[in-house]
């Protein structure tokens, strides 16, 4: 399918040497076994610069496909996914979907390699995606230094009017984790008490009380993403 949409949507061909399919497996490649240029030229048996313009060539052609695949949510349907299910009806009944923030492992330039370690020492690159209950990614932000807060990268989307931020309607809301404030149209858990599925299925499922029954099910929800 991929193969099909990028000579669909995008520019790529085959080239003189390599079919498309061949570029894209390169490219699966060095992403999914962290390879280097070294481990790609002898496993593929291509010089440096060909493994090097096909990695590019196909990362761009991916990069423009997100219009294709990043819409933002419908804001005016109950979602599925809580409005067919008891445990989300009627009480999420205004959640649009989940915000989250995760690290990705990178390389960066050494006169910068100190903004980029996250909270456990490594180098990494700090990304924000809000998801649709049905799995789908709505919006996303990559770029920012692993040392960055999550709660900075997503007030920085909200108070930027060129970012495309697809902003809840009144009303609306998205699930948002304890990193984040909770405000009009960011809904988080209530603070200092269990939250993750984790640690309720350590007590064998047992919940006590009104606000430990909301975060459970926050939780169970915002675990689209």
């Amino acid at each position: 399918m991929l193969i099909q949409v990028l000579r669909q949507q995008t520019a790529l061909q085959n080239s003189r040497f390599l079919t498309l399919e061949e570029q894209v497996m390169i490219f699966i490649y060095v992403i999914s076994q962290k390879a280097t240029n070294r481990m790609a030229m002898e496993d593929w048996q291509h010089s440096g610069s060909t493994i090097s313009i096909v990695f590019t060539r196909i990362c761009k052609a991916i990069a423009s496909l997100s219009p294709i695949f990043i819409k933002p949510p419908n804001f005016d349907d109950v979602p599925d996914e809580i409005r067919f299910n008891p445990k989300y009806y009627p009480y999420f009944q205004d959640c649009v979907g989940a915000i989250d923030g995760t690290h990705i492992a990178a390389h960066s330039p050494s006169n910068v390699v100190k903004n980029f370690r996250g909270r456990k020492s490594n180098v990494t690159t700090n990304m924000l995606a809000v998801c649709s209950f049905d799995m789908l990614f709505t919006y996303v932000v990559t770029g920012w230094e692993g040392a960055v807060h999550d709660s900075r990268v997503l007030t920085t989307q909200l108070e930027d009017p060129n970012s495309g931020f697809p902003h809840p309607p009144p009303g609306k809301y998205y699930l948002v984790d304890s990193r984040y404030s909770n405000k009009p149209g960011y809904l988080a858990p209530f603070r200092n008490i269990p939250y993750h599925l984790r640690d309720t299925r350590r007590r064998g499922g047992r919940i006590n009380g009104p606000t430990e029954l909301f975060n459970y099910r926050h939780a169970s929800l915002r675990n689209c993403i």
